[in-house]
């Protein structure tokens, strides 16, 4: 056998996974659902409580038909991409940071600490009185719950990268900008690109803890105003919701990772 057809065999291996491993994820999300629909209609579990996939649906019909949905699910993607990407941002160029000045870094390393230790969505009532009851309030939520984590692991990943690759390149006359550019930063793009996988989960967290404590549109509202009315079929529809559209950006910042990998 040639290399040739082995490496067809491999790639039909590959192939054969996948296929698998689709299979076995749309089984369990029938199973899932089949078995909520008849615990609900059984009443195995409380059917007002957690509702079922049908009544879920219905109102799902119900909400899209007169654009109350789509607006509340404007809103929250809104709010959660722009959190996401500014605390993404922010976390990066503190990280750069620390790592250009490494003095300024010895100072501010325990505070990282205790600023990454506290919990973020403690802070919402201050960022609501200091930055007011609107969407920079949850914004900040949003990008404040994953600046300190995005600084700690950035900023590892920068201080690991080989010294002796770094004393190559000075020895060769490069500038401590050029040493970043071609050395640090795509060494730590593998990690930078983990944490854009970790801060999509977190900067939902905080625009919905956000929108609990302020908003009066938007996923989060959603889920108290059911609460509130006993509606917890809307409660059970806003979560859903926000599981697809946490996933759709997960599978974004999947294919922006491929493509960096390709180059």
């Amino acid at each position: 056998m040639n290399i040739k057809q082995l490496h067809h065999q491999f790639l039909q291996s590959i192939i054969k996974e996948k296929r698998l491993v689709r299979i076995y994820q749309a089984l369990i999300f029938i199973t899932f659902f089949s078995l909520w629909e008849i615990a609900s209609r059984f009443s195995w579990i409380d059917p007002l409580i957690f509702s079922s996939p049908t009544k879920v649906a219905s109102l799902f019909i119900e909400k899209i038909n007169d654009g109350s949905l789509l607006s509340n699910i404007g809103v929250t993607l809104f709010e959660t991409v722009l959190g996401f990407v500014l605390g993404t941002l922010a976390g990066t160029l503190l990280a750069a940071t620390l790592w250009w000045f490494p003095f300024f870094s010895k100072i501010a390393d325990p505070y990282l600490v205790i600023l990454n230790a506290m919990p973020k969505v403690a802070l919402g009532p201050i960022l609501i009185v200091a930055l007011g009851p609107g969407f920079t309030s949850i914004i900040a939520m949003g990008a404040i719950i994953s600046v300190i984590i995005t600084t700690i692991v950035v900023y590892t990943s920068f201080k690991e990268v080989d010294y002796n690759y770094l004393k190559v390149l000075q020895t060769f006359g490069a500038t401590k900008r050029q040493s970043f550019q071609e050395a640090i930063l795509p060494s730590s793009m593998p990690v930078i690109i983990s944490t854009l996988k970790v801060n999509v989960g977190l900067s939902w967290v905080g625009v919905i803890v956000g929108e609990f404590l302020v908003s009066a549109k938007g996923l989060g509202y959603m889920i108290i105003y059911g609460f509130q009315v006993f509606n917890f079929t809307l409660v059970m529809l806003s979560l859903l919701m926000i599981a697809l559209f946490a996933t759709i950006m997960y599978q974004l910042v999947e294919m922006l990772e491929r493509k960096l990998i390709k180059r």
